[in-house]
């Protein structure tokens, strides 16, 4: 079927978890889904900044069925206990692993658990997140995971050999390694679950293209830029870019198309701007190899098996 990204299939009774909710993409994919009819739980680390996005969505969407939750995808602490608040949902229709750090530090800086920053924050804490939430997607009829990737996996390759970055960090090369790693798990983490005869769970992986706050709707609390940032913007749609509600079509579509499937890739038609469609994924993002030793890692830093 043709998909509208503006006229959005009913969802109501269904239940979406959306990490890092409270701004960019994270809460453009919110006010979506909310708009659906569903109900929404804004996974934030900020208590405030997650009220802020819930009073946002609520008055932008008559009718909006929305809650918060506390989550630093960066702390397994943190990770863990929303893990049980998670599986104690009656229903859970598709965890959507959006949180991250999009601007990565000059410096290596490390989590809670001691490891490096950014993947801490972009990949592992979703890693475990989605482990411990399993049971909650298994007993959903029709569940799926969505991993937020980036287009940054088509500049930048890496084999994820060396995910510390201990000798070896950049700030940029942080964050591609941690982008890649979603892709990888999202598309491994649906291999997995075929595997172990848990299909019925499914996972897609989206991309939201080049989004940017300048282009992006002003949302009181949530999204204020200023005349000049605009101005900076918008000099960069000539160059491909769109705002963050755009860009959070790929992942929205991943979520409720009734036609996607597990392994799936959604991002911009035009690459970095436009409708959702489906794309092909990196070489890398698809290979079992990498994928089989990313698992193996991230397992032992999390100090738990995942499927």
């Amino acid at each position: 079927m043709s998909w509208n990204p503006r006229v959005l299939p009913d969802q109501t009774g269904k239940t979406f978890v959306v990490t890092g909710a409270n701004a960019g993409l994270g809460y453009f994919t919110s006010e979506q889904l909310a708009s659906t009819g569903a109900h929404v739980v804004l996974a934030c680390r900020n208590a405030t900044r997650a009220q802020a996005a819930m009073m946002a969505i609520r008055s932008r969407v008559p009718g909006a069925s929305v809650s918060t939750m506390l989550l630093d995808v960066s702390d397994l602490v943190s990770v863990r206990t929303a893990a049980e608040e998670l599986r104690a949902l009656p229903r859970l229709d598709a965890l959507i692993l959006n949180a991250g750090i999009v601007h990565p530090s000059a410096d290596r800086l490390v989590s809670l658990d001691g490891n490096e920053l950014i993947l801490a924050t972009n990949f592992l804490g979703h890693f475990a997140l989605t482990a411990g939430a399993l049971p909650a997607l298994r007993r959903t009829p029709g569940s799926r995971v969505v991993s937020l990737g980036s287009l940054i996996s088509r500049l930048m390759d890496s084999s994820l050999d060396d995910l510390q970055l201990a000798t070896t960090y950049n700030g940029w090369k942080a964050y591609a390694q941690s982008k890649i790693a979603m892709q990888v798990f999202g598309f491994e983490l649906d291999r997995r679950l075929r595997a172990a005869g848990a299909g019925a769970v499914q996972s897609l992986v989206a991309h939201p293209g080049y989004s940017i706050s300048g282009l992006t709707p002003t949302v009181p609390g949530v999204n204020e830029i200023t005349p000049v940032k605009r101005v900076i913007d918008g000099l960069q749609r000539m160059v491909g870019a769109q705002g963050k509600d755009h860009g959070a079509w790929p992942t929205v579509r991943a979520a409720i198309d009734p036609d996607a499937h597990g392994g799936d890739y959604f991002g911009p038609r035009f690459l970095t701007r436009g409708a959702p469609t489906r794309q092909p994924a990196t070489r890398t993002s698809r290979d079992r190899g990498v994928a089989a030793k990313l698992w193996e890692r991230a397992e032992t830093l999390i100090e738990e098996p995942v499927l």
